[in-house]
């Protein structure tokens, strides 16, 4: 036995020792040393592909290409039929600024032909001013021209009278004669808007989720439609048809496209899901597991076979989710934005996503609903006009934080995406086997010849991840190995992020950075700023070929470290963190963010020249203005580099409430610098907006959840069920609204299904699921001269659905529960800057 003290040395000893082992690095290899193949061309036959102008479109095996060199879009879904004309314009700048480069949308048959023989081509379903006000902001186009959709909508979008007298998705005369007809009318609306008309009406794709064999099917029907399409005039650089789920094609007639989901609202389960393979890196396959298609494939799909001769692209990635009424999913913005590293890091060379814009669902003409349901034989039920799909942009244009999450990869994708397009996926030397290895770090490199970018994802939606304790990566490069950081580091549960590899920036090579690439600005003579948002739990790191000449500011130290210069201790902000002087050439200024500031980092065009915005508040180019909306807050803050050289000018309009607006002149203050940004503020009358609820109606017993339907779960109650549902009167003075850009209803309740009405004329609909419900009042303003009724049908303690944890009401032993805890007005306010 050891005296006390001896003890007490020898535990001091024995604890150093494990100390020691525990700090030890753990260095992630992955071995990135071979040559990069050269694209093979790809086995596609390529529509029209070069404009009036000479501009041209194309694709190998491996990345779409714009004029001849790598081009790395993004592409976000919003159905223009879902959506108020009135709205259309402001919205597709929305997302021009969030940086969307191709606008995707269905057509959807049975919002234009309801009735045989009647095309409605007008109002909320003109095509063409859609497409005109696209290409007005800046945007290229994909038309989906179905014609079976899915969408949520009933039988696909395929009107009742084609479904309920002819076999349809087969090469069936009766039906191919319609299609030839429906195409045919939207060929007329895209006459002119095609890429070799000099429009912008860039791809067509054609059915969806299709993977039916036999008889005039499979790959002969796509066939057909192609041929149909292209006798419409439909003739476009890229024909698209999604890849996953067993789909069948004709290989070389269009490309295959694929995407992803954190959960799926289509399932079965009232339970979480097993974690999602939609976190973890591909390296054999491009499908993403079950994306819900409604038919069952027999045998691995074309788009497996095909992998090797056409580029990986992307169309369905989830911006969100919608609500089904068997299984309400509620996503978090990481949720979504996790999966970019992974699906860039997996090869993706077109990040495109499904919904980016929510929406709402058009009734029949008899007053009924178009959605999918059960009562007409569909899979799954969502509801009757609600289409938000918890997407970035609402369906009232409302931005959501999972838009601000994007942003920054949307930003790089833009700066990089002509680099990264070309580079091959690189495997780890150790990665995870399954989806549900939680351990095993996850990371991949994308790499041509000794630069790249590495990927890495430590996020996995309702699942702890092991942090990476003490980590380093080493990557090896053909002509060299890189090891970062320079020292270990910690990397978190529900950390991801994406660090360059010898990235080139502007002839200075940066040997690896411990902060993700989000923009540069070209700013001339005055030199290149390259703007990095540092990794959160991170400490940023900037390496430099030996012999940079660095300066650095905020009291990072530099250092020689292996043969290069090395910049640590460097802290984020919105200041110039390293300047880099070179003999003959433009300086560089290297700005790292804070992750928070680089949500709110936009680039603009305003005052004739590209530049940085930082603001927490909605942002959008509208010609040579600046648009700003504010949900909730009457104050305007924003930083912008460079400078202005005069104080710009600030009005808003209270469009919303008026027949005739007029624009007021708002104080607009310049409030000093934020590092090398300049900043204002402005602040408008403050809107105290009140909604006063009276209950009308108490709730009834709710009949009991019925199990049946093609899925064999909950299915949505009966029309006749919502006589059981408590009603409460809600009145919005429409006088208190006036000056703002719009107001937002958020009703808190609880419940099953809540329903918003203007006497009997349903506005919206929501399944209770704990994310917040909002109705933007501005499109429904002259409703309020009435008020307006909230109906809630109860909610059954004994609900076979699921909901999150988080949302699941504590019934006290009651058998059923349907309140309104809530009504709130938020107002939405509006500022326009003009330089």
């Amino acid at each position: 036995m050891f005296p006390p003290l001896h003890r007490r040395a020898c535990a001091a000893l024995i604890a150093g020792v494990l100390a020691t082992s525990t700090a030890t690095a753990d260095t992630l290899s992955i071995d990135a040393s071979a040559a990069t193949p050269a694209p093979l061309a790809a086995a596609l036959r390529l529509g029209s592909a070069r404009a009036p102008n000479g501009d041209t479109l194309g694709a190998n095996a491996r990345y779409l290409t714009r004029n001849g060199a790598p081009w790395l879009p993004v592409m976000g879904e919003f159905h223009y039929s879902r959506t108020p004309a009135s709205m259309w314009e402001a919205e597709l700048r929305k997302m021009k600024a969030a940086g969307i480069d191709i606008v995707a949308s269905y057509v959807m048959w049975n919002h234009h032909e309801e009735v045989q023989g009647k095309f409605d081509w007008s109002g909320n379903r003109d095509l063409r001013r859609f497409v005109q006000l696209a290409t007005r902001a800046g945007l290229n186009v994909v038309v989906r021209v179905g014609p079976w959709a899915h969408a949520e909508v009933r039988y696909g979008g395929i009107p009742d009278w084609v479904v309920n007298t002819m076999p349809t998705r087969a090469n069936d005369p009766q039906y191919m004669a319609f299609v030839e007809r429906l195409y045919g009318q939207i060929g007329q609306q895209l006459k002119g808007q095609l890429w070799k008309d000099g429009g912008h009406v860039i791809g067509i794709q054609l059915e969806n989720e299709y993977n039916l064999d036999g008889p005039d099917k499979g790959a002969a029907h796509i066939a057909a439609l192609k041929k149909l399409a292209l006798k419409a005039g439909m003739d476009v650089p890229y024909y698209t048809v999604t890849g996953w789920d067993g789909t069948i094609y004709p290989a070389g007639e269009v490309t295959p496209v694929f995407g992803g989901y954190p959960d799926e609202p289509w399932g079965v389960s009232t339970r979480e899901l097993p974690p999602k393979e939609t976190y973890a890196f591909r390296f054999d396959t491009r499908v993403s597991g079950d994306l819900g298609a409604q038919t069952a494939a027999h045998a691995p799909g074309t788009a497996e076979t095909d992998k090797e001769v056409t580029p990986f692209l992307g169309a369905e990635y989830g911006a969100g989710l919608p609500f089904m009424y068997r299984r309400r999913t509620v996503v978090s913005a990481d949720d979504i934005a996790a999966m970019l590293p992974v699906q860039l890091g997996s090869g993706v060379n077109l990040m495109g996503y499904y919904m980016f814009h929510g929406g709402r669902n058009p009734l029949s003409l008899g007053g009924t609903g178009m959605e999918e349901s059960t009562l007409s034989g569909g899979y799954n039920d969502t509801t009757m006009i609600s289409y938000d799909f918890q997407a970035p942009l609402g369906p009232d244009g409302q931005q959501r934080k999972v838009l601000e999450k994007l942003r920054p990869y949307h930003l790089f994708l833009h700066a990089y995406g002509a680099r990264l397009a070309p580079m091959t996926v690189r495997k780890p030397a150790l990665s995870p086997a399954r989806p549900d290895d939680l351990t095993t770090a996850r990371f991949a490199v994308r790499s041509e010849g000794d630069r790249g970018f590495l990927f890495v994802n430590n996020h996995v939606r309702q699942y702890p991840m092991a942090a990476q304790k003490t980590t380093q990566f080493s990557v090896r490069l053909p002509g060299q190995s890189i090891t970062l950081p320079s020292q270990p580091v910690d990397i978190a549960d529900g950390a991801y992020f994406i660090w360059p590899l010898n990235l080139d920036l502007d002839g200075s090579n940066l040997h690896y950075a411990t902060a993700q690439p989000v923009t540069l600005l070209d700013q001339g003579k005055a030199g290149v700023v390259a703007v990095f948002a540092a990794s959160a739990g991170v400490p940023v790191e900037l390496s430099f070929d030996a012999g940079a000449r660095v300066a650095a500011a905020g009291g990072a130290q530099i250092s020689n470290a292996d043969g290069h210069t090395l910049v640590t201790g460097v802290q984020p902000g919105a200041g110039a963190a390293v300047t880099v002087q070179r003999d003959g050439k433009r300086p560089l200024t290297i700005v790292v963010l804070t992750p928070e500031q680089s949500q709110q980092l936009s680039v603009v065009e305003l005052a004739g020249q590209r530049r940085l915005l930082l603001t927490a508040q909605q942002a959008y180019a509208d010609g040579k203005a600046l648009q700003m909306r504010a949900t909730g807050d009457n104050t305007f803050r924003f930083a912008i580099y460079p400078a202005l050289a005069a104080t710009p000018k600030a009005t808003t309009t209270g469009a919303a409430w008026t027949a005739a607006p007029r624009a007021a002149t708002v104080a607009l203050r310049a409030a000093g610098n934020d590092g090398i940004f300049q900043t204002f503020e402005a602040v408008l009358p403050a809107r105290d907006v009140k909604a006063s609820v009276t209950q009308t109606r108490n709730a009834q017993d709710a009949p009991p959840v019925v199990i049946g339907g093609t899925a064999r779960a909950a299915v949505q109650p009966l029309p006749e069920s919502f006589k059981a549902a408590a009603a409460w009167q809600v009145n919005v003075p429409r006088e208190q609204l006036k000056g703002l850009d719009d107001a937002l209803l958020q009703i808190d309740f609880v419940g099953d299904i809540g329903r918003l009405y203007a006497g009997t004329r349903m506005l919206d609909d929501w399944y209770y699921s704990g994310y917040p419900w909002q109705y933007g009042l501005r499109q429904q303003a002259a409703v309020l001269d009435q008020p307006l009724t909230v109906s809630v049908l109860p909610l059954r303690a004994d609900a076979p659905v699921y909901l999150p944890k988080e949302a699941r009401p504590d019934f006290g032993g009651a058998t059923q529960m349907a309140t309104v805890r809530a009504v709130r007005v938020i107002p939405v306010y509006q500022l326009r800057i003009t330089p």
